[in-house]
């Protein structure tokens, strides 16, 4: 899977462990999906899964990961893939806007990820395939950027995977889950959040980082509107407009509390960090109106950037990380 701020890779077990230990739980509903490494897992475990994002890169990756099942477009994909890895490259936006105005990639890599792109635009595809493969096109090229796993800004010196070619893999597809076929929305999480299910998992953004900014380069690669851009980092334009309140501290906790009350599930399993605009103890009152509150707290080494440190666009360290840790809570309310 791509690289991602706030993966939670490593907590998976523990959400897993969680949702398996809730009484006659069969159905989650992931409402702010991400990279879908929550509702795979949760998929591959039996449940049917229902995940939401409103980024459209996001939901794609959610319409591979939990909507399309195995049996039913392996065969399709790997020929695709395979046709699709013999294109030679064929220079176009992606290529101007991330390899000549930006580096995030070398100029034979976008050259591809432009001949590759173009090929699935014209297809027409059945919504399911064609996001099976524009997420093995988004992890093929998330294989050879040149960033340390945010697209706010480059590396000074191209990484050395950077030099690496393109190829497409086929994505790791599951067959149907025990519980029944998943879905993959693209709404707000207030609309959302109305779907039932046994189990709602939230996973908000908690501070001002919007994901918007950090992965504008697989938002346009998944809706392919060659937008106007801006700055060193030639971000979309939208990204100045587009906006949640879960990025604002004055609205967040109007946002979670109108979220956590418009929520239909019997059980609410919550993920949030220490580094988020309300504390354990804010967090835990919101959501005590829903039940009771167990929380189960994680330590973990903060994102590489926090460890690389602050520099300024010349490549100087101007500023000093305050921690380099930061403890991740599940709550589970019912």
């Amino acid at each position: 899977m791509i690289k991602y701020l706030g993966s939670k890779r490593r907590l998976i077990p523990s959400i897993v462990g969680v949702v398996a230990a809730l009484p006659e739980a069969r159905s989650v509903l992931d409402l702010f999906s991400g990279t879908s490494r929550v509702g795979l897992a949760l998929k591959a475990a039996g449940y049917r899964v229902v995940a939401n994002d409103h980024n459209a890169y996001a939901a794609t990756l959610a319409r591979c990961y939990v909507q399309a099942d195995r049996e039913r477009v392996l065969a399709d994909v790997e020929a695709l893939v395979a046709e699709l890895n013999a294109l030679p490259g064929s220079p176009g936006y992606f290529t101007e806007t991330y390899c000549e105005r930006s580096r995030f990639f070398q100029p034979k890599n976008g050259e591809r990820v432009d001949a590759i792109r173009e090929a699935i635009a014209r297809r027409g595809l059945d919504p399911e395939l064609e996001a099976v493969l524009l997420t093995s096109l988004m992890e093929a090229a998330d294989r050879v950027d040149s960033t340390t796993g945010l697209q706010m800004a480059y590396l000074k010196d191209w990484a050395p995977r950077a030099h690496q070619d393109l190829a497409l893999r086929v994505p790791e597809l599951l067959s149907r889950a025990e519980h029944g076929a998943g879905e993959a929305l693209q709404e707000d999480a207030l609309v959302a959040a109305e779907r039932e299910a046994d189990v709602a998992y939230l996973d908000p953004p908690y501070n001002q980082h919007k994901y918007l900014g950090n992965y504008h380069i697989w938002e346009s690669l998944v809706l392919w509107d060659k937008p106007e851009v801006y700055g060193m980092a030639c971000k979309r334009v939208d990204c100045r407009t587009r906006s949640s309140p879960f990025n604002s501290r004055p609205r967040f906790v109007e946002a979670m509390r109108a979220v956590i009350g418009r929520v239909r599930a019997r059980w609410l399993v919550v993920s949030f960090s220490d580094e988020g605009y309300v504390t354990r103890e804010e967090m835990e009152a919101m959501l005590a109106t829903r039940g009771e509150v167990r929380v189960i707290a994680h330590d973990y080494k903060r994102y590489v950037g926090a460890q690389i440190g602050i520099y300024n666009p010349a490549g100087e360290k101007v500023g000093r990380v305050g921690h380099l840790r930061n403890r991740e809570f599940l709550f589970v309310v019912g």
